[in-house]
């Protein structure tokens, strides 16, 4: 079946190479700025005007509880496992399994920042520090803070710490780099807002590290060094050179001169990123959850089967690393606002949007 075309006659969906093959692009010096706002508001108030039913998909879904517990209890489990097995067999393991499923559990805590899966916050939050917990390393309180902030400053300078620094641009240019860069991902999704825009820690940042590693402790005392080194081993590789992880490229890197700056992916790893990658429906409506995603795909076709999108994190990392039109500097960046607006939560609630942002 042929793709729907869009506007210019292309398909919607293509070889993130096609158009390097026929266009020799520029290499990218540089981050591409914007002098407009994000789309995803403009789109969402124009689907929710001609079809408002969307906001009954407004929902929590509590499936997401049963596969955090479904998967730490798996992960302790393999963890006794690996502990007698070799060191060839613990990566192997940690690679295909725990890396996915480690991987897996970061989607559930992103699902959790948004409050999608219990309608009480306190609750989101302890899910999200359960799910949490098989990664080894604390990030759930923290990750929501600035998530938030990539929602509702997408791209701004100073704001949006999901864009890569000047440095990472100017660096990593070459396949081999560019490669190092793809791995060492864990280090820089970690440290680069540490770094850049610090937040003082609170209770629950406290309370998120307190329990992991006292979960980690946990793990070493009863099971043993080599099944906490497959926990730890399996979340740095999920997202490195991981199929899991190829939402991180794939979401928002520029891969054509005048495209969409969001993506979505419909493919066969939304089945364990809890459909992450249906990422264009999930900015335009940062309250619905990850079981209806599809559905607004589905209601709204008009308005997104024309965007460009990915079927292959394979082929993303390929042309990522291989394509030197592609670099840490393929990112959208617009300035930060002068005022920021802090939307009454029942507004908010109304129009889709994501909770005010607060410290």
């Amino acid at each position: 079946m042929t793709p729907p075309a869009t506007e210019t006659g292309k398909p919607a969906h293509y070889s993130l190479t096609d158009e390097a093959r026929s266009v020799q692009l520029p290499a990218i010096k540089g981050f591409v700025w914007s002098e407009t706002d994000e789309p995803h508001a403009t789109r969402r108030r124009l689907i929710l005007a001609k079809y408002p039913q969307i906001r009954k998909l407004f929902t929590k879904e509590r499936r997401t509880f049963y596969v955090v517990v479904a998967v730490v209890l798996a992960q302790l489990f393999v963890a006794r496992w690996v502990q007698t097995a070799s060191w060839w067999t613990l990566l192997l393991v940690a690679y295909v399994f725990g890396g996915t499923v480690n991987h897996a559990m970061q989607m559930a805590v992103h699902e959790l920042s948004h409050n999608l899966c219990w309608e009480e916050e306190l609750h989101n939050k302890l899910t999200g520090i359960l799910a949490n917990m098989p990664t080894g390393l604390p990030s759930s309180i923290l990750f929501q803070k600035y998530h938030m902030e990539h929602h509702q400053f997408q791209g701004c300078d100073g704001w949006d710490l999901d864009v890569p620094t000047d440095w990472e641009g100017r660096f990593f240019t070459n396949p081999l780099l560019k490669t190092a860069w793809v791995i060492l991902q864990p280090v820089f999704y970690s440290f680069r807002p540490m770094l850049i825009k610090p937040k003082k820690p609170g209770f629950w940042e406290t309370v998120n590290f307190v329990t992991v590693f006292a979960f980690d402790f946990a793990v070493y005392w009863f099971i043993g060094g080599k099944g906490l080194a497959y926990m730890l081993i399996g979340t740095i590789m999920g997202f490195g050179l991981h199929p899991a992880s190829g939402h991180l490229l794939a979401e928002h890197f520029l891969t054509k001169s005048g495209q969409e700056e969001t993506y979505s992916y419909y493919g066969p790893v939304n089945w364990v990123n809890f459909n992450v990658g249906y990422h264009n429906e999930h900015h335009d409506f940062p309250r619905i959850p990850w079981s209806n995603l599809p559905k607004v795909k589905k209601i709204a076709a008009e308005f997104y089967d024309p965007l460009p999108h990915h079927t292959s994190y394979l082929e993303v990392f390929r042309a990522y690393i291989f394509d030197a039109h592609i670099t840490p500097f393929s990112r959208v960046k617009r300035k930060a606002p002068s005022k920021i607006y802090k939307a009454p939560k029942s507004e908010a609630i109304h129009t889709g949007d994501i909770d005010p942002l607060t410290e």
